[in-house]
């Protein structure tokens, strides 16, 4: 790609075109940066589908940047989207003063969600540590359609942590394990780490090795599917659960398929029977379309926590809901 300081503009980007998007880069990234910097944060959301011509989600990660382009129609050859990108790339680097070598790309569905999680699409195996909130964590830019990171909830895993000092603390759905790392930071009693995929449980080991966490006693990582594992729980067994599900899942690992809208009241449910009279459930989902049932939720309280939660990098963007839950 061009490395020089000259936009290669072509008849696929205008100049007016590009203009227009190098103002609204220029304008978000000006504003978020000051606010970043102020809350000592290196990885955040630089620009969502801020622009139609522009589908793109761009997040920096201290220094480097993941380019989503979402999946869309478009009038373009191959080729001609080729040098559109390039020349798109080209504005990034130079805006937020990134080295295109370190700008990595991806296609995304529009209508992802984070069951794609699981879906390999490299085999680089290249990884790269951030920091947030004083904490390490292993992210791959390459490899899977999500990084191992999720930036939507950085608020609330410091909740975690602040909520975590003694509890039995269970991560279900759990990914990379971001959550249970704060829990663990946090001085948590125990953390169990459930997932469906051990590469997931893996990285999330790895997560706490790079953080120095090496409890092995109170620290377990548990392959299984959860809607199963849920049932086996006995009656105040933990203190504080995080779930945060996929929308949706038919993986061949799971004995059903998971529809978080369908299953939620029961998933929820079986994890409270788990749980002493004042336990607390952190609950989210990216379906966009969620309507939690509040009336069969076997809970004393139900707070919706999405604003609360929702950094200021996602502010008018974000497309999931969080709530707080208590026995």
């Amino acid at each position: 790609m061009d490395t020089t300081n000259e936009t290669p503009f072509s008849s696929i980007l205008s100049p007016q075109k590009a203009e227009m998007f190098e103002n609204r880069l220029s304008k978000v990234f000006k504003h978020k940066n000051k606010i970043a910097k102020k809350q000592n944060i290196t990885c955040w959301r630089v620009y969502d589908h801020d622009l139609p011509e522009f589908p793109f989600c761009i997040d920096l990660y201290e220094d480097k940047v993941y380019l989503a382009e979402y999946q869309r129609r478009h009038q373009m050859t191959e080729e001609q989207h080729t040098q559109w990108l390039e020349a798109c790339v080209q504005l990034i680097s130079q805006h937020l003063g990134v080295v295109n070598e370190n700008i990595f790309i991806k296609e995304r569905k529009r209508k992802a969600n984070r069951n794609d999680q699981y879906e390999k699409t490299g085999d680089t195996k290249q990884y790269f540590t951030v920091m947030e909130n004083g904490l390490k964590f292993l992210i791959n830019l390459t490899d899977y359609l999500d990084t191992g990171l999720f930036l939507d909830h950085r608020i609330t895993r410091q909740m975690v942590r602040a909520e975590a000092e003694e509890k039995r603390v269970l991560n279900l759905f759990a990914y990379t394990g971001s959550f249970s790392v704060y829990a663990a930071a946090g001085k948590a009693a125990r953390v169990t780490t459930v997932d469906l995929s051990k590469t997931y449980l893996q990285w999330a080991q790895d997560n706490f090795s790079i953080n120095l966490l090496k409890n092995t006693n109170n620290f377990q990582f548990i392959h299984a599917d959860v809607k199963q594992y849920v049932k086996t729980l006995p009656p105040d067994s933990f203190d504080l659960v995080i779930m945060d599900p996929p929308t949706f899942s038919n993986s061949k690992r799971m004995k059903n398929i998971l529809d978080i809208q369908r299953d939620h009241v029961e998933l929820l449910n079986d994890v409270l029977k788990a749980l002493p009279i004042g336990g607390v459930i952190y609950f989210s989902t990216n379906f966009t379309r969620f309507v939690i049932d509040t009336k069969n939720i076997q809970a004393l309280v139900i707070k919706n926590i999405t604003k609360a939660t929702t950094p200021f990098d996602f502010e008018g963007k974000l497309k999931r809901w969080c709530y707080r839950m208590v026995k």
